[in-house]
């Protein structure tokens, strides 16, 4: 039902799965400024131990990593550059490494816009610079460091996930993910997805193909 938190059975799915579907879902920050809002329209997979993308890459776990190895439910958040956080949803069982970094969002309301874009602190000239891409969807938000490894499947903390519509409904697509060529045979893999011609996705791929829903 929209509005109500995500069911458990969803976040015990590989990334794989829980990628797409996350498409349309919606994404609540609690601030002291009040509630905000906002719809998942970009995603990418990674999907365990075996993906070279990942941070748990051959089951490596250290410090910063161990997020991923908790159950399903839990947020990931790492920093990149010494300056850009990056939000992951990690999905599947305990001690199988799987997240989904959202990498774009769009504000549910011209109200979230506006408290997202005074979070942003910078010249808005189209969607995608308010919360297109990781870095700029986390500091729209406030989300940090702070915020790594909270449960986000249940409304009563800081961050957590909402039942959108039936993401079956949009029009999706799939791609290969950003800047992992170290990724080798796994770099090319079409795990990317969003929604076709949003003006918040980060990257639109001119050869993006149509993601056909089972």
């Amino acid at each position: 039902m929209p509005g109500s938190p995500l069911p458990a059975s969803f976040f015990a799915l590989p990334a794989l799965q829980a990628a797409p579907l996350l498409l349309g879902q919606h994404l609540v920050r609690r601030t002291e400024d009040g509630d905000i809002r906002c719809v998942i329209v970009e995603t990418e997979s990674y999907g365990g131990a075996e993906d070279k993308g990942s941070h748990a890459y051959g089951r490596r776990r250290t410090e910063r990593t161990e997020p991923m190895f908790s159950p399903g439910g839990t947020a990931y958040v790492y920093l990149i550059y010494g300056m850009h956080n990056c939000f992951n949803v990690v999905t599947a069982e305990a001690d199988n490494p799987h997240a989904v970094l959202i990498r774009a969002v769009e504000p549910l309301t011209p109200r979230d816009a506006s408290l997202m874009a005074a979070n942003r602190g910078t010249l808005i000239r189209k969607p995608s610079d308010l919360s297109g891409g990781p870095g700029k969807l986390a500091k729209a938000l406030r989300i940090d460091r702070t915020l790594n490894g909270l449960r986000i499947d249940r409304p009563d903390g800081p961050l957590w996930l909402e039942c959108g519509g039936d993401p079956r409904r949009l029009d999706a697509v799939r791609a290969p993910r950003i800047n992992i060529a170290y990724a080798e045979e796994y770099a090319k893999l079409p795990w990317r997805f969003y929604l076709r011609d949003n003006p918040y996705v980060s990257i639109h791929d001119p050869d993006a193909e149509a993601f056909l829903w089972m």
